[in-house]
């Protein structure tokens, strides 16, 4: 078949070749009604489909962003990516959304596919690995946004909640309740992950902030696959926790797993709150208390910050973090 061009769109329209172009670019300012319902009706009628690498080329735009997440299986990173979608597609934008698996060399190679790709600019939710990458996009100005995850010594704007603050409001709601010895398990700490790390600063300040003594025993660290070994050793000890808090959706869910399999009752055995809203939270027998993050308005904020950048070259973005504020969404499981 013979591949339809623009002059065969602009013939069949009964227009110029110029007219066609400034359709297709939407440059309608000095074009009417009845041309623009011409031309689009010769595009649909022909089956045209613009070349988007020549244009691309022209226009010095893939029109094409791309995030990369740390781990699509956290429902904070599909809500987040669904945001910056939504936003990015109102502004004719396209997205590639990339899974690291909190892999750093997986990361890397995301990074440099896209760059090669020619996208317009990152979302990157770090692993926190890979600093003279980053630094080196510093240098070349290349519009990035971090989410999630952050490097306070490299000035990238980021994206984040106030996660000591998610913390401090499943302590202060667990003491209102009654309880006095708490344990926290998260997903592995030993990369320093931003919002892990903090999650257990908060954690211990809220502690303090009681007067009630850390017990270093309550606070645990695993693998997701581990998890639920963790916490049944946790549960094990002559002294155990009366209530948990999960640093995470996944960890919640390892949580609740266990609880099922042991016959647990909640929070008769073990009181529970997790940080992620997860869909499940509110219908779960008992509903789950959380803590909230805004994941929508995370990545709404995130999308339309770069692509400010990417539209406006002389836009300046943040000069380093915008933090968000997290809720606590009380039912029964306290």
């Amino acid at each position: 078949m013979k591949k339809i061009t623009i002059a065969d769109v602009a013939a069949h329209a009964g227009v110029s070749k110029s007219t066609v172009s400034q359709y297709l670019n939407e440059r309608y300012d000095y074009m009417g009604k009845a041309t623009k319902d011409k031309v689009k009706a010769a595009i649909e009628e022909l089956g045209y489909q613009p070349n988007a690498v020549a244009r691309s080329l022209k226009q010095k735009s893939t029109k094409t962003i791309g995030v990369i997440v740390a781990n699509i299986l956290h429902t904070f990173s599909t809500e987040v990516s669904r945001a910056i979608e939504d936003v990015c597609n109102e502004e004719g934008f396209h997205t590639i959304v990339c899974n690291a698996d909190d892999d750093p060399d997986k990361e890397k190679r995301y990074i440099e596919m896209l760059r090669a790709k020619q996208v317009d600019g990152l979302i990157v939710f770090p692993t926190g690995n890979n600093r003279d990458l980053y630094r080196k996009m510093v240098e070349e100005d290349y519009p990035i946004i971090l989410l999630d995850r952050w490097f306070p010594d490299i000035q990238l704007p980021a994206i984040l909640l106030e996660n000591e603050l998610a913390s401090m409001l499943a302590v202060d709601h667990f003491v209102e309740k009654g309880y006095r010895k708490f344990g926290l398990i998260t997903t592995s700490i030993l990369k320093h992950i931003t919002p892990r790390q903090e999650r257990l600063n908060g954690f211990e300040k809220a502690l303090e902030k009681h007067g009630l003594q850390a017990n270093e025993q309550f606070i645990r660290s695993a693998s997701k696959e581990d998890i639920q070994a963790s916490l049944h050793d946790l549960l094990q000890q002559p002294e155990r926790p009366e209530a948990i808090l999960a640093g995470n959706d996944l960890v919640l869910t390892e949580v609740l797993k266990y609880v099922k399999q042991h016959q647990l009752s909640i929070p008769e055995d073990l009181a529970l709150i997790g940080i992620d809203d997860v869909p499940y939270a509110s219908f779960y027998t008992p509903a789950i208390t959380t803590v909230a993050q805004p994941t929508f308005k995370m990545g709404k904020m995130s999308a339309e910050i770069l692509l400010k950048k990417i539209v406006k070259k002389s836009f300046d973005l943040p000069d380093h973090e915008v933090r968000f504020q997290p809720t606590l969404m009380v039912r029964d499981s306290v």
